[in-house]
């Protein structure tokens, strides 16, 4: 059953500047995974804004606001195959407990000015 639907669009010039402006930024919304999978790519402003799209998608889909949860509690993950997907930690999987959430799925895209995340929470029976 789903429970809930998110997206977020970020212009990647806009987050490449944000980034260019705040050296700690990275540290503070991405996990070590999550940027060292960005760091090697050619330009790395694209996959960070996907997952940043991706984090905020997320609180969409759970129906919170921003600072509920700190965004490192959201990760974006790859399976071999390149399929990228949810894991929470913190408060941020608290919360999914508490709203019933027990899977997601995710889909990201980017252009060379986009990044588009959408996020579905689901609630499966075990």
């Amino acid at each position: 059953m789903i429970v809930g639907l998110g997206t977020d669009l970020v212009e990647v010039a806009r987050f490449r500047l944000a980034l260019e402006r705040r050296a700690a930024l990275p540290e503070r919304l991405f996990s070590d995974d999550e940027r060292a999978y960005a760091f090697r790519q050619k330009d790395p402003s694209k996959s960070l804004a996907a997952r940043f799209g991706a984090k905020e998608a997320v609180m969409k889909a759970m129906g919170v606001g921003l600072w509920k949860f700190r965004f490192r509690d959201v990760e974006v993950v790859r399976a071999k195959s390149g399929a990228p997907s949810i894991s929470l930690t913190g408060r941020a999987a608290e919360m999914a407990v508490e709203r019933g959430i027990t899977a997601w799925h995710l889909s990201l895209t980017h252009t060379e000015t986009t990044a588009m995340a959408v996020a579905i929470a689901l609630s499966v029976d075990g």
